[in-house]
């Protein structure tokens, strides 16, 4: 397959470079970022629809079939304290759940039900449409591998999980890559560029008010599996000044600061969404 055009995504970003395959776009761009940071500067972009072995948290395999989905992974080269960097990847969630509220509300469909679920899936009406993955580049500034897989043109018989779903099903049509790619790097770079200019600050760029506004987790009961621990069961009551995850466990008048874990969106018997108690 021959690049496809891309023009209006290069507009956008310091570069873009299609592949026709990839193993991980991720994997790919850490490599050639460390071994030459000079020919990828800051919102340098790889991106392909045909990803091998993709990676999604804790290492889980995603794999789709050719065609079916496109794999971006963003370098980012923030001017800010390397503890701050921690928000990327929920900045990446939301600027792609703002890509997928954008073709839904284009396509006549519910801008609304496209929502983003901490830490890192964005949903449609509770079905994973998209999954955030960021990297670290290794060297002495900081720099990010920011990835993200949304499934596009997918079909119900492709879908690898039964919760899962595409813009194909959800908007009832399909679109050129540019076209959710440059979406995708323009909700990316207006949040990415007030961020570096607030020196990595959420509260004084506004990211924590906007990330915390479209995280459909805050307000739910949940159950985090926390990395060798039982599992948290409580209300997520909202985010902290680095984006962590803050759990009001039951019987307990103390909120937890999340910064890892599987989080589980819980339901009544009858399938309801619980909701918390005041």
């Amino acid at each position: 397959m021959t690049s496809p055009d891309l023009s209006e995504s290069r507009e956008i970003a310091s570069a873009v470079t299609w592949r026709e395959s990839s193993g991980s776009t991720n994997a790919d761009l850490v490599a050639e970022a460390t071994a030459n940071p000079d020919a990828w500067p800051d919102l340098s972009v790889l991106v392909t629809d045909n990803q091998t072995t993709g990676r999604g948290r804790l290492d889980r395999v995603w794999t789709t079939p050719p065609g079916s989905s496109l794999a971006t992974s963003v370098l980012l080269r923030p001017d800010v304290p390397a503890d701050r960097i921690g928000w990327i990847p929920l900045m990446a969630g939301l600027a792609m759940t703002r890509t997928v509220q954008l073709l839904l509300a284009g396509a006549g469909m519910r801008a609304l039900d496209a929502t983003l679920k901490w830490p890192n899936d964005v949903l449609v009406r509770g079905l994973k449409i998209s999954g955030i993955l960021s990297e670290l580049v290794p060297g002495e500034a900081p720099a990010v591998v920011v990835g993200a897989g949304l499934n596009t043109d997918m079909t119900r018989d492709q879908l690898p999980i039964e919760t899962a779903t595409s813009l194909a099903i959800e908007c009832r049509r399909t679109y050129a890559p540019d076209r959710v790619l440059a979406l995708y790097l323009k909700q990316l770079r207006a949040l990415y560029e007030p961020f570096v200019a607030a020196g990595g600050d959420a509260r004084a760029s506004d990211l924590i008010s906007q990330v915390s506004t479209a995280c459909e987790t805050l307000g739910k009961r949940v159950r985090v599996q926390l990395p060798g621990a039982d599992d948290l069961l409580g209300y997520a009551r909202g985010l902290d000044a680095d984006g962590q995850l803050l759990v009001q466990p039951d019987g307990e008048a103390t909120l937890r600061s999340i910064a890892a874990g599987d989080v589980t969106h819980l339901r009544l018997e009858n399938g309801a969404e619980e909701s918390p108690t005041a």
